[in-house]
């Protein structure tokens, strides 16, 4: 099959595109940056956001699209009849954010925030939530059936390490330089599903190509559930072997977490909710398949990222309400560039 991977080099993508270079498949993934291509892999470096680059790329005729970016409504709409008319299969990245609280595992056609939330407000942003459901209504409504929607929910890798809503910026960097890590005490309490992405990428590729799979949506998720407070504990026993010391944590109540992260909704209608899923309906196209477990998993992804630890940018005015509250200084000499400094400065010692 001929496959335009776009956005592909993410916690999932990666994955995807080693199982799919080890198949005969001829494969283009975009990147906006210079990446080797190799074999049957082929990168092509250009913004996946821009409509003449998606143009031209479309101007191939693919067996499938598997389309990892994330768009607003207006981009959606623009591209949507593009990606559909240009493909034989268009796989779409939704996410299991878009579901609503449930008492029991959530099935591919559980309640989402979109059709039963009463919440005036947060139903009129454009909150990541309720813009993949948008997205997957205007699939569902087309004239064209060639399309899978997929949800991941919490997928994690060597490079991506999640804390309820911390990304490893906001946790792992202040255990490595010896900081407390700042987290929710009601969030330790909530289940979540961490599946690797690794066992993602092989739903995934269960679904390319498979005419089964043309109209329909699939949660991709392992069947296990851990609360906050196990993944968190996960992370500090293997951080401590790791590290040769235990990684200091200071709970906070939930107003004063929020108040942290700026980061309302997604804690409110996702995090604070008891995340348990069904998964049966993509286990049945991946037939026997065992899920990576968590500690397994977490444990080798951690060691290969602690071997060349690579942070994106941090925020210090983040890290400055941090240490305000776990009483705890972080070195100006550390914190590069005047206007972060200052920033630090400003919110640890004078706000």
């Amino acid at each position: 099959m001929k496959i335009l991977i776009l956005g592909g080099t993410g916690a999932m993508g990666v994955f995807l595109v080693k199982q799919l270079k080890s198949l005969n498949h001829q494969v283009v993934v975009t990147s906006r940056r210079d990446k080797i291509s190799c074999k049957n892999i082929t990168y092509v470096k250009g913004d996946a956001k821009d409509v003449s680059f998606i143009k031209g790329l479309l101007s191939n005729n693919w067996d499938v699209i598997v389309d990892f970016m994330v768009y607003s409504s207006l981009e959606f709409n623009e591209r949507i009849s593009l990606f559909l008319d240009n493909t034989a299969q268009y796989v779409y990245l939704s996410s299991a954010r878009v579901f609503n609280n449930s008492k029991t595992p959530l099935t591919e056609t559980s309640l989402r925030l979109l059709d039963s939330l009463e919440d005036k407000e947060f139903l009129s942003t454009d909150e990541y939530s309720l813009i993949k459901a948008k997205q997957e209504d205007v699939l569902k409504k087309s004239e064209s059936n060639n399309w899978t929607i997929i949800r991941p929910y919490i997928t994690y890798s060597e490079n991506r390490f999640q804390l309820g809503v911390l990304e490893k910026e906001e946790w792992l960097y202040r255990v490595l330089k010896g900081r407390a890590i700042v987290f929710s005490k009601e969030l330790c309490d909530k289940l979540t599903t961490m599946t690797h992405g690794l066992d993602v990428s092989k739903g995934i590729l269960a679904i390319l190509g498979n005419r089964k799979a043309f109209g329909e949506t699939y949660n991709i998720t392992t069947g296990t559930s851990y609360s906050w407070g196990e993944v968190l504990n996960i992370y500090l026993d293997i951080l401590e072997e790791k590290l040769g010391y235990l990684p200091k944590v200071y709970l906070l109540e939930s107003n004063k977490f929020i108040e942290l992260v700026k980061n309302n909704y997604q804690v409110k209608y996702d995090r604070c909710y008891d995340r348990r899923f069904d998964n049966s309906k993509i286990t049945k196209l991946l037939g026997d398949h065992n899920y990576i477990e968590l500690k397994e998993g977490l444990r080798s992804c951690l060691e290969l990222f602690l071997k060349k630890p690579e942070f994106l940018s941090i925020n210090w005015r983040l890290e400055a309400l941090k240490d305000k509250f776990s009483n705890e200084h972080t070195s100006l000499k550390e914190i590069k560039g005047i206007k972060p400094k200052l920033s630090y400065i400003l919110n640890r010692y004078i706000k």
